[in-house]
């Protein structure tokens, strides 16, 4: 358009000087006077220089009086109802209640030791023998006595039963026998301790004592380290504002940097106290480790879903400015008679996650929010969508 205008112009400058001006120069070239050609150059660029000065004008009128040309191009999103998913990120630790260090119950020499280091075990399983000092021996003479303790009383019982014998002697068979019973009873105890057997099923995580080594019940003289991986939990501190909102049975997503791997679980408990010290209470969150890779103290983040909207308006959280009333709002988009117009809406903001927003009130499906371009227009400047086909789902 410009290029037609400066066109015109000069036509008609041309045409104003009656068209002497092509005859004038071609009598000046004919001259072959470099003087007289110079000064019609001079001459000639003189009046471009005039005509360029006017186009000018021409333009500045042109963009003043045509709104079209100024407008501002903004591109549209479209927001549709969603599933929303709000994460609470929190870090923890991986614990087993079953990570324990296995004592011996009584004083002497490591006798054998029937497992080695990474071994499985069941519960109950024997892990160790310490010499018993004799008191095997000593068991099977006091199960003979029983025995034959035993025999004694029976046989007084019959004959007290058929009036034979004194009550007398039948009542010191019984309380001989009860006594013998009782003896084997207490040492097979304390023969009992001279095995040390696994507390629980697991994995021998370390074998501390050698064979042949004196040992006793109390601190240093563990002799085993059994774990239990495959029941494991993570242990995180949940802030006390998100205890309506953290319950047993929310989903949970736990992500193990060192290892590089994420699992999906759900929290399986929380406490009933509030520690007074960080106004925290504790989340315990059962941890799948069929591979084994999972060990005890390893670090977690979590990331535990503390609320959902299946029907959310989202938006991205980059459109959102704030007035000096502290109140939030956005521009969509609104149609005036073919008029793309932009209007200021007061917004009522929800959860935030990640890029976007929820927005609780003054927008609704099918509403198209201002994206691109929002941080430079004003309430009902009419703009120019230059692009309308994104959604809130891309």
């Amino acid at each position: 358009m410009k290029k037609a205008i400066y066109i015109t112009l000069i036509a008609a400058v041309l045409a104003s000087c009656g068209g002497s001006g092509s005859k004038s120069i071609e009598k000046v070239l004919a001259s072959k006077d470099v003087e007289a050609i110079r000064a019609k150059r001079n001459d000639l660029n003189t009046e471009l220089k005039t005509l360029e000065d006017q186009v000018k004008q021409l333009d500045d009128a042109i963009a003043e009086l045509d709104n079209s040309a100024k407008l501002p191009l903004v591109s549209v999103l479209t927001v549709q109802p969603q599933e929303f998913q709000h994460f609470l990120e929190l870090q923890g630790d991986v614990k087993t209640d079953q990570n324990v260090l296995v004592y011996p119950e009584m004083s002497g020499t490591l006798y054998r030791i029937y497992v080695e280091k990474g071994q499985k075990v069941a519960k109950g399983q024997l892990l160790a023998s310490i010499d018993d000092g004799g008191l095997s021996s000593q068991l099977a003479q006091m199960r003979t006595q029983a025995e034959l303790s035993k025999t004694t009383f029976e046989r007084q019982k019959r004959l007290w039963e058929q009036n034979i014998g004194s009550e007398i002697q039948y009542l010191q068979a019984k309380t001989n026998y009860e006594a013998q019973t009782s003896a084997v009873k207490q040492l097979e105890s304390q023969v009992g301790r001279s095995s040390i057997r696994a507390p629980f099923s697991g994995i021998i995580d370390d074998v501390i004592k050698d064979q042949g080594t004196v040992v006793s019940p109390g601190p240093g003289s563990e002799v085993f380290r059994i774990v239990n991986l495959s029941d494991m939990y993570i242990d995180v501190e949940v802030p006390e504002a998100h205890l309506p909102t953290v319950s047993p049975g929310k989903l949970v997503n736990a992500y193990f940097p060192v290892l590089g791997e994420t699992i999906t679980t759900k929290v399986r408990q929380t406490s009933n106290f509030i520690n007074p010290s960080n106004r925290s209470f504790k989340a315990e969150i059962p941890v799948p480790n069929n591979n084994e890779h999972i060990k005890p103290n390893l670090t977690a983040k979590v990331k535990i879903n503390d609320y959902t909207n299946e029907k959310a308006i989202l938006i991205p959280q980059s459109v959102v400015s704030e007035n000096a009333e502290g109140e939030q709002f956005i521009y969509v988009i609104d149609d005036k008679d073919g008029s793309m117009v932009a209007k200021k809406v007061v917004i009522q903001p929800g959860t935030t996650q990640g890029d976007y927003l929820e927005v609780l009130e003054g927008i609704s499906a099918g509403s198209k929010v201002i994206v691109e371009g929002a941080r430079s227009i004003r309430e009902g400047q009419a703009v120019q969508i230059l692009d309308s086909t994104l959604t809130s789902k891309n």
